[in-house]
């Protein structure tokens, strides 16, 4: 009886330690797109810059 006690209670263990990953991933997630996250007007400058750049012959 108390063996099945033990692999029930590391079972939660794990399960929790599990949960912990997943909510920090979720956290570092959030916390990238914040960073990685344009404005509009950055998002034209760059695609402009870009375009710009397509439509320069490469140098020789």
């Amino acid at each position: 009886m108390q063996n099945l006690v033990m692999k029930s209670l590391w079972k939660w263990i794990g399960l929790a330690g599990v949960a912990g990953v997943v909510a920090g991933g979720v956290l570092v997630a959030r916390d990238q797109r914040k960073r990685n996250a344009y404005t509009p007007d950055d998002i034209r400058a760059r695609l402009h810059q870009r375009l710009a750049d397509a439509n320069t012959p490469p140098a020789t």
